[in-house]
């Protein structure tokens, strides 16, 4: 502080000093003597401009000669001031370009005016800078003094006084450093600024290609929608012109029986009407004998049976569609199994009469209730367990088998259900799930519960889950067929994989569900290996 305190004063005598140096003759070098001012705006010493008038004396060289005759020539072609340029605070009339500023004269001189700082002793001290505007705003309004140092707790130019006074104690460095430290900081926020654009245009990028493969997508399920459905209507056109056509072909032979019939009928009642008086009497004893006839008692019309031709033709039909709709789920399964992940189980969340092996791939009732730590995740109640992954976005897909099986809980859950204690399995719940019960009882569990009667029973579940389309499927995997579908699901938290085994059921349901391995797909998960501690302790959980 001391050190800074005499560089203090040291300036201010030189301020003193530098007031006086502004009377002294820049020739003689001592204070004028009956000085005249020169047409270039120089202070002189009558004596000493008079003597020095015409030898060769090393005059500024901005300096007027004025022959015998009293005309001026200039040594050098001045250089006027642009509007854009800063202009000399001395000139007189026409004003010079500046090429500097004074900070203690607060003066910004042309190369004219300048030539007093370049040669004079006590002009040299003043602090030179390139030519500024608003020179007032670059000294201290407190101090009169430069503002060439930086306080960093306040964050404002200062001045050597201020830096001995009010900021004292504070962390001051040269305006210079400060502002090449703030150059420094400046490119690197423009360089973090630059990324910052660089990371958004990519992401427009992404979203681009996004919108693109979104589109994509649309296209090639509009063709495969009007493909289907094109083929369906024309299967729903032709088995109606076919029923159409068998009706028309059936009712023929009978319009064609009774056009004969009736036509035979109305010859013999012709005959019958055709006999007169003459004919009467001439033959009246034929007439007592009626004349040949056909029996027409037992001829009747046999209308065809139509009872059960549209239903013939109906259940054909569904047979046909039946078969396209398989030939639509299989595309459509191999479409979703593209989306297929690496599912594994987390041990933390199992209820511990459940046993997971090391893999993380399987899940069966154990022999007993192992005394584990009953943190948050784990299921206490329910013989449960949830996947490890978990998704926030986008569609994945997983197989289980269930072959053997005669109870088990498939699905997905959100995050926030009810882990301890009973609870109601439905989607209001956070669960979207598939159940199997004894005697093949399959349900959704949405609220109510929806029962479900299938063809076969399915020996490989898959679960897919479109997260922004809202919608959960379970497909019979091997016979290529849907079961069911959640639809409009309002998903807004993270979705885990859920299991539930069920108890053994005396044995006939000790099998396991095992999570299938899909190896055509790069995993990006690595499998993690937990052993279980096998503790016993008292309670079974419920289904």
């Amino acid at each position: 502080l001391s050190l800074k305190y005499m560089r203090c004063v040291d300036m201010a005598a030189a301020s003193c000093l530098l007031t006086e140096d502004q009377f002294l003759c820049s020739i003689c070098l001592d204070v004028f003597t009956n000085p005249v001012a020169m047409p270039c705006g120089h202070n002189f010493c009558k004596t000493c401009i008079t003597k020095n008038w015409d030898i060769n004396f090393p005059l500024p060289v901005s300096f007027q000669r004025v022959d015998s005759r009293g005309s001026q020539q200039q040594q050098l072609e001045p250089q006027c001031a642009r509007s854009e340029d800063i202009s000399c605070d001395i000139c007189a009339g026409t004003k010079l370009k500046a090429g500097k500023s004074c900070l203690v004269c607060l003066a910004s001189d042309c190369k004219t005016h300048l030539e007093p700082h370049l040669t004079v002793t006590g002009l040299k001290k003043h602090q030179l800078i390139n030519s500024v505007e608003n020179l007032q705003g670059r000294i201290c309004v407190n101090h009169d003094k430069p503002l060439d140092l930086f306080c960093k707790n306040d964050q404002l130019c200062v001045c050597m006084l201020c830096m001995v006074s009010e900021h004292r104690l504070h962390d001051v460095v040269p305006l210079k450093k400060e502002c090449e430290e703030k150059k420094a900081e400046l490119g690197k926020t423009e360089a973090e600024i630059q990324q910052m654009i660089q990371r958004r245009r990519e992401k427009i990028l992404e979203i681009t290609d996004s919108v693109e493969f979104s589109n994509g997508n649309a296209n090639r399920e509009r063709a495969v929608g009007l493909q289907v459905f094109t083929a369906l209507k024309e299967f729903v056109d032709r088995g109606l012109a076919e029923l159409l056509h068998t009706i028309k072909e059936m009712q023929i032979p009978i319009e064609t029986q009774a056009t004969s019939l009736i036509t035979e009928l109305e010859r013999e009642i012709s005959d019958l009407m055709k006999r007169n008086y003459l004919h009467f009497l001439q033959s009246f004893t034929s007439l007592n004998t009626p004349p040949p006839t056909k029996d027409w008692t037992e001829v009747r019309v046999h209308p065809p049976t139509y009872e059960g031709t549209v239903v013939r033709a109906v259940a054909e039909l569904e047979e046909t569609l039946r078969k396209e709709m398989n030939k639509v789920f299989e595309e459509e399964l191999k479409r979703v199994q593209h989306n297929a992940v690496d599912v594994t189980l987390e041990p933390d969340t199992a209820n511990p009469w459940l046993t997971l092996p090391d893999d993380g791939k399987q899940v069966k009732f154990g022999d007993e209730n192992k005394n584990l730590s009953d943190n948050p995740k784990r299921f206490s109640y329910y013989a449960s367990v949830l996947g490890k992954q978990s998704f926030t976005s986008g569609r994945f897909y997983y197989e289980v088998q269930v072959k053997g099986k005669t109870k088990w809980d498939l699905g997905v859950v959100r995050e926030s259900i009810n882990r301890k204690g009973p609870i109601t399995i439905n989607p209001t719940a956070g669960y979207w799930t598939l159940s199997l019960r004894t005697n093949n009882e399959y349900k959704a569990l949405s609220d109510p519960r929806v029962h479900l009667s299938l063809k076969s029973k399915p020996g490989k579940v898959g679960v897919f889950v479109d997260y922004e389309g809202g919608l959960v499927s379970f497909y019979d995997a091997d016979a290529a067929a849907l079961i069911y579908s959640f639809i409009g699901c309002p998903f807004t938290e993270r979705l885990y994989p859920f299991f539930n085994p069920c108890n053994n059921d005396g044995g006939r349901n000790a099998l396991p569900l095992i999570i299938y391995p899909f190896h055509n797909i790069r995993f990006t998960v690595m499998q993690l290996y937990i052993r279980l501690r096998k503790i016993p302790s008292l309670k079974k959980p419920h289904n």
